[in-house]
């Protein structure tokens, strides 16, 4: 018997500054994000992050046959014509921002399915001309270390992943989305009117994107596993 071929999913890697089991600082991407696109059937193929003058994204990725953009720290203010750095940004590296960027961008324009991820749903928002809000404040900082309910719009995508109009999130972020980049629509939203979800009705292949981190609890919650399986679901087109 044959053994099903696995759709090819890259995932831009995370710079750490350090790894002890490494010795060196390395590109890395969570365990907890792998395993879920292996479960789905996928072929996780982590993908090293340069500047998006020094390679061809597009060729880069047409290998593929999908994306998942993941979490990550920061985008540089900068990036969505903000003039000043709230004290509350972090990790923000110029050779990450403009290769997921690109990614976000060429991902598009090349009808590759894309899962994009809390980090990932704002580089593809700041990639369509959107803004975000530097820092979300608040007393108990909510959106960080938390599990809480987000509603989903019937009739998205989003929706028919996840299968349900609520599902339990798990939420580490400071900033949020300011303005929608263009064509996106809200898919999803907190409590407190948060964005927690936008897609692209116009796009070419499957997209979507999360703000929280559907990884953490995808072992244990058929809702967040199928993000990762409708991903690789609509990967397999591709083969």
């Amino acid at each position: 018997m044959t053994t099903p071929v696995r759709p090819l999913i890259a995932v831009p890697a995370r710079f750490a500054a350090s790894t002890s089991a490494l010795r060196y600082a390395a590109e890395v991407n969570a365990r907890a994000l792998i395993e879920a696109v292996w479960r789905a059937g996928g072929e996780p193929a982590t993908i090293h992050p340069t500047g998006s003058a020094d390679t061809d994204v597009a060729a880069r990725l047409a290998r593929f046959d999908g994306v998942l953009l993941p979490g990550g720290g920061d985008l540089a203010p900068h990036r969505y014509g903000a003039t000043d750095t709230h004290d509350s940004v972090y990790d923000v590296d110029d050779v990450q921002d403009d290769f997921d960027l690109e990614v976000a961008r060429q991902a598009l324009d090349l009808g590759l399915p894309l899962l994009a991820v809390c980090r990932g749903l704002q580089a593809v928002n700041v990639a369509l001309g959107g803004t975000l809000h530097q820092d979300m404040g608040g007393p108990e900082r909510e959106h960080r270390h938390v599990v809480h309910p987000v509603a989903v719009r019937r009739g998205t995508l989003l929706e028919q992943a996840v299968g349900a109009e609520k599902v339990e999130a798990s939420c580490y972020h400071h900033q949020r989305v300011d303005r929608t980049g263009a064509g996106l629509t809200v898919t999803a939203r907190a409590a407190d009117d948060t964005v927690e979800g936008l897609e692209l009705p116009d796009a070419q292949r499957w997209f979507t994107a999360v703000q929280w981190h559907p990884e953490d609890t995808a072992h244990n919650d058929p809702a967040q596993q199928g993000l990762f399986d409708a991903l690789v679901r609509a990967a397999q087109v591709r083969l």
